[in-house]
């Protein structure tokens, strides 16, 4: 197999936070989140969950997207009711995402979902149930998610603390632990989600310091897919950083499956992930003599689908051109209407520029081929103009 010069285990910014360790589902699906497991990826559907044709199908588009754990909202009883029929068919674990009603938790547990969310500030007489709710989970093997939200909190906790502080937002999460923990049950997993990605980095900084469970991440509320993907990247970026973390969601108003493509990506980047396509490419300035946007866009688009971590240098002078597309395991440094086409740091030939993408997107083939094609997902098709 050829090494394509991407390191099996990358270098990581600081060492993971130690936690327990969950087990969401019971079988060959089943994901394992914190005690040391690689940090994944979640997404939650938008479809009405009593549509179980068009959740599994919104369920598969993100189970083929990366995503590695969904999220079904369940709201009503018709809701409930299908929860069997989706946890048995999902190729990935369902989280039923529970609010106002407990008995939909019961309903969740005995429908064999591999965890259940449950909302502690708006659901009614909830410190009531968490007797009976640690003994069902408990005898299913079923995590809890404790999900605090900014926009849910506890009248209690808003009127003590004025806002969603952080310290309102650990209290209320740390106060749910301990009534489960009253009763022996600690399979859970905590979330304190802030739209504000400041408010929401201190909260977690301050859960982790303070408990030894799994942590879930998302800045709620995010916004559209450009607000939505800074505010997560960069409150995702400090704290997995740190090492604090275990499970992402980044929340936007987008479609599900590209909240999870931007979550993978997010993990790529800090080298908790193994990186697959990776394409470098100059912003451009007024050096470039090629479009350097439109090769860029066409070689991502021509290599869409392939699995093998690969890095592609696409540059437009040069100037960092030649040194950038040496260091890639495929690259190109252009100028004057032509393209000197880089492989492993040697030149392999030179061609005009209409043939760039071309001649990029057969050598990236033949280096996959070369590395057993463990990963393609079938061959990529040569965009052009």
């Amino acid at each position: 197999m050829v090494d394509l010069g991407i390191p099996q285990i990358p270098p990581t910014l600081a060492p993971r936070r130690v936690s327990r360790q969950l087990k969401l589902g019971h079988d060959d699906r089943a994901v394992l989140v914190g005690g040391g497991a690689p940090v994944s990826v979640q997404s939650m559907t938008t479809t009405v969950t009593a549509d179980v044709n068009a959740t599994l199908q919104q369920i598969a588009e993100l189970t083929a997207s990366g995503c590695q754990i969904v999220r079904v909202a369940v709201p009503s009883a018709d809701d409930a009711e299908a929860l069997p029929q989706i946890a048995r068919k999902s190729q990935i674990p369902v989280i039923a995402d529970i609010h106002f009603q407990p008995r939909y938790v019961f309903a969740a547990i005995d429908a064999g979902c591999a965890a259940v969310r449950v909302n502690p500030g708006n659901i009614k007489e909830f410190d009531d149930k968490v007797a009976e709710i640690a003994k069902a989970a408990a005898d299913a093997q079923v995590p809890i998610r404790i999900g605090v939200n900014a926009g849910s909190l506890d009248k209690r906790l808003l009127a003590k603390h004025g806002s969603a502080t952080p310290d309102a937002l650990v209290e209320s999460a740390l106060w749910e632990c301990s009534l489960f923990e009253e009763h022996g049950f600690r399979d859970i997993k905590i979330s304190v989600k802030h739209h504000d990605p400041v408010v929401m980095v201190s909260a977690y900084r301050k859960l982790a310091a303070a408990c030894d469970y799994p942590l879930h991440l998302g800045v709620t509320e995010a916004g559209p897919f450009f607000q939505g993907t800074v505010k997560s990247s960069v409150a995702f970026g400090v704290l997995l950083a740190e090492g604090i973390g275990d499970t992402i969601r980044v929340s936007l108003s987008a479609p599900p499956a590209e909240e999870a493509k931007v979550g993978i990506a997010i993990l790529e980047s800090l080298n908790l992930r193994q990186r697959r396509l990776e394409i470098v490419s100059c912003p451009s300035c007024g050096r470039a003599q090629v479009d350097v946007y439109k090769l860029a866009e066409e070689v991502t688009a021509g290599l869409d689908g392939l699995e093998v971590p690969l890095r592609v240098a696409v540059m437009g002078c040069v100037v960092n051109g030649p040194g950038e597309a040496r260091d890639a395991d495929l690259g190109v440094a252009s100028g004057n209407g032509k393209g000197q086409i880089f492989v492993k740091g040697k030149v392999v030939a030179t061609v005009p520029e209409s043939k760039i993408v071309e001649t990029l997107i057969d050598e990236a083939m033949r280096l996959a081929e070369e590395a057993g094609d463990e990963g393609a997902t079938g061959k990529p098709v040569v965009v052009t103009p």
